[in-house]
């Protein structure tokens, strides 16, 4: 995924969007989670982890059903607003898309 996909940086976390080959429906866009130890403990990063979940179902829709998306959150995701979280997600999910 990470050699065939593209690539999108933020100060809140590095995002990788494949395209699903093959016949697409009755699926929606997925995404994965990749939060190492460095960012914190259990606690941290099921956190972390719990609002970006959350923020990509608000704008699930929005992203086309074939793309595969990974978040690499970094360590200023911690005390990032909701808000922008959102925000950088939605910058992924136009660029996904070719916006």
């Amino acid at each position: 995924m990470y050699d065939h996909g593209k690539r999108v940086s933020g100060p809140l976390f590095a995002a990788f969007c494949l395209a699903r080959q093959g016949d697409q429906t009755g699926y929606a866009a997925r995404l994965g989670l990749t939060v190492p130890k460095a960012i914190g403990g259990s606690v941290v990063r099921n956190r972390i982890k719990r609002r970006m979940r959350e923020a990509f179902r608000l704008h699930r829709a929005e992203l086309n059903p074939q793309w595969d998306i990974v978040i690499n959150p970094r360590r200023t995701a911690l005390a990032a607003p909701f808000t922008d979280l959102e925000r950088a997600l939605r910058k992924v999910i136009d660029q996904c898309n070719g916006r």
